[in-house]
């Protein structure tokens, strides 16, 4: 996918909550948020010619969430979303580490190469990120005007899972295969995960 679509994908529905919700109110940035990231999956299908499966996710806690929200008339719903999302993620992610599946490999496995305790640890760490959000939007929203919730949501979370992802890269780099597949890092296999 082209880079100019991926970010318009990933982040347009965000900017859309961001702006409609700065310029008619929360109701109205959930409907923008919802048509959005339908819209945003849409376009990722036909660009990739498959769903991805975060984004789908997303988009039906999205459409649930944000439905219940102008259904009653209640912003709780569109503010719990987040943890929603979070919580399922962490859980898909344990879940599968407690069945034997990696599904953090899955999905970024042609993009990074490393071995399956690497995988382990970076799911383990993935999980416990996700845990830590949930946590935080939950104390976020419930102590914040919802202005201020909504620039924690759309700026903040996105900002706080950048740097959890840039301070992933110096753990990638000890345990990525070298073009023969031996790890590069060794510590690894000898004192267990990081």
């Amino acid at each position: 996918m082209h880079p100019g679509l991926k970010m318009a994908v990933d982040y347009g529905p965000l900017l859309a909550f961001f702006i409609t919700n700065a310029v008619a109110g929360l109701m109205a940035a959930t409907a923008a948020v919802m048509i959005t990231s339908l819209l945003a999956l849409g376009l990722g299908y036909w660009a990739e010619k498959k769903l991805a499966p975060a984004p789908l996710l997303t988009a039906v806690v999205v459409s649930i969430m944000g439905g219940l929200t102008l259904y009653l008339q209640d912003e709780t719903f569109i503010k719990i979303k987040p943890t929603l999302v979070y919580v399922i993620f962490a859980s898909l992610i344990a879940g599968g580490l407690l069945k034997g599946k990696l599904w953090i490999k899955m999905l970024l496995g042609s993009a990074v190469e490393i071995d399956d305790a690497a995988w382990r640890s970076l799911s383990v760490r993935w999980c416990l990120f996700f845990v830590a959000m949930a946590i935080t939007n939950e104390c976020v929203w419930r102590n914040v005007e919802t202005d201020t919730w909504v620039t924690f949501k759309v700026f903040g979370a996105t900002g706080l899972t950048l740097v959890f992802a840039l301070s992933l890269v110096p753990f990638l780099g000890r345990h990525q295969k070298s073009e023969n597949g031996v790890t590069e890092g060794s510590e690894l296999s000898t004192d267990g995960p990081d």
